[in-house]
């Protein structure tokens, strides 16, 4: 592996364990089960691999042209990413229901990718970051494809390794007072990051 590719890995490394929304819907479904929080990791995979698809594309570099849908998609997210925050609150006080109905009826494969895809600022990212590591003279397709591969790899494998910490520490965090905090946590990180992405467009 060149230096540049190992470059790119850390970086990208960083970027993808970077606690946000990604991280928050993984362990909001992962308290259901390992399962569903390993299907929601694939979810996630799925969401960058459609914006790094994007930026080799160059269709990414359409946000930065057009920034009226940069705004649109930033309230798209932010409106997806809201409501799994409040219909995760609203489940605290539903306590005849069981974990599946308070994450929400959503299957974790389509929160995981809806979560992801409807980020602009992934796009951008990849927009930005790939070009850097394409060095002089070589055939920018294969090189970006690859590190396309990296990102979503890594996401894949990082989001598995959450969604098993919080099944491994299920059977303390499944104790009511525990889960009803965790849940209350997660709920509040979502709404706080869905109004922070609607807020941006809307103040900017």
């Amino acid at each position: 592996m060149d230096g540049q590719l190992i470059a790119f890995t850390g970086i990208a490394a960083g970027l993808v364990a970077m606690p946000g929304a990604d991280f928050t819907v993984v362990v909001r479904n992962a308290l259901v089960s390992r399962r569903a929080g390993a299907v929601c990791a694939l979810g996630i995979a799925g969401g960058l691999l459609v914006h790094t698809a994007l930026a080799v594309a160059g269709v990414a570099a359409v946000l930065i042209a057009v920034p009226a849908l940069f705004r649109a998609l930033q309230l798209l997210g932010g409106v997806y990413v809201l409501q799994l925050g409040l219909r995760t609150l609203w489940g605290l006080g539903q306590a005849s229901q069981g974990p599946e109905e308070a994450v929400g009826a959503a299957h974790p494969l389509r929160q995981g990718f809806v979560t992801n895809v409807l980020n602009p600022k992934a796009s951008l990212t990849f927009l930005s970051l790939l070009p850097q590591f394409v060095p002089a003279g070589s055939h920018a397709l294969p090189r970006t494809l690859l590190l396309a591969l990296i990102v979503c790899a890594l996401a894949l494998a990082w989001f598995q390794v959450v969604a098993l910490l919080v099944d491994r520490l299920g059977r303390w965090l499944r104790r009511p007072r525990a889960a009803r905090g965790l849940q209350a946590g997660t709920g509040v990180a979502l709404a706080a990051l869905g109004a922070a992405l609607l807020l941006e467009p809307l103040l900017a």
